[in-house]
């Protein structure tokens, strides 16, 4: 394996030519409170859907939601951190939202590569959030991977 300076060789996540069809990461996280509501201070969006339990009972969902983008950042964790992990970048990225995702709820969001260009580093993803056996999010991510450095 090629050494990269210092701690940086243990930051970084898989090159283009470690990653084959198949290969799959999860990444898994509770929901609370104190998570939509910074969602919700860092991206602008206050929906009273996500925030106000009385303009929310009425709705659809009779109660408080999630950001569904809040549920698609848990792909995103998976994507950066894990497979194909550090030094990865999105190119793009296919949602749909499937089921809502509330106060309480654990989140299972799931990669699995369907894709892999190593000549090109460019890789396809199914993307997928669970509730239990929920579907809540399904999409494609398409990331660009490092290419292993020459000797």
């Amino acid at each position: 394996m090629d050494k990269l300076p210092g701690r940086l060789d243990e930051l970084r996540g898989k090159y283009a030519d470690e990653l084959t069809v198949g290969m799959s990461a999860i990444f898994s996280k509770t929901v609370t409170d104190a998570d939509i509501v910074l969602f919700a201070g860092v991206t602008g969006d206050t929906n009273p859907v996500h925030l106000d339990e009385e303009f929310a009972k009425p709705t659809m969902f009779k109660g408080r939601i999630a950001h569904g983008m809040l549920t698609a950042g848990f792909i995103s964790a998976v994507l950066g951190t894990k497979l194909p992990g550090p030094g990865s970048i999105y190119l793009s990225q296919s949602l749909k939202f499937k089921a809502p995702v509330r106060i309480g709820d654990t989140v299972v969001a799931r990669v699995t590569a369907t894709t892999v260009d190593r000549e090109k580093g460019r890789c396809t993803f199914a993307t997928t959030a669970h509730v239990g056996e929920t579907l809540v999010v399904e999409g494609e991510a398409h990331i660009l991977v490092p290419k292993r450095p020459a000797p």
